[in-house]
């Protein structure tokens, strides 16, 4: 189980809906790649509305515009394995924003990959 805890980078990319990686969406290579290089974890957001460097506004409000929404995909680690990871991007995105922060892990909990629980103190149920 992998156990995260203190100063840790969160590393946010910024791209569109439908920004492709050989047919299919960017965001998930990304994901599966994360998750190749064992970082701790990856989230997408989808966003309802937004901007970016070409200053077009996408929105989820009107039919017309609503492609290519903004999504941004989120991992959190230790500043080593996210830096380890950067050269993956480099090659990935080709429009979009990368962004570093330092934030600090307050709990990171996974599950119990037999029962799927964990209990109320972060320990595994069997």
């Amino acid at each position: 189980m992998t156990r995260l805890t203190g100063r840790a980078l969160r590393l946010t990319v910024y791209i569109g809906e439908d920004d492709c990686w050989h047919h299919k969406p960017l965001y998930t290579e990304i994901v599966h790649r994360a998750h190749a290089a064992g970082l701790a974890g990856a989230s997408v957001f989808r966003g309802i509305e937004g901007f970016g460097a070409t200053s077009r506004i996408h929105t989820a409000r009107l039919l017309s515009l609503s492609e290519d929404l903004p999504v941004a995909v989120v991992v959190v680690d230790t500043e080593e394995r996210i830096r380890a990871f950067l050269p993956q991007l480099d090659e990935l995105v080709r429009e979009g924003l990368v962004t570093l922060d330092d934030c600090e892990v307050i709990r990171y909990v996974g599950r119990d990959t037999k029962s799927g629980k964990t209990d109320s103190k972060g320990k595994r149920s069997l």
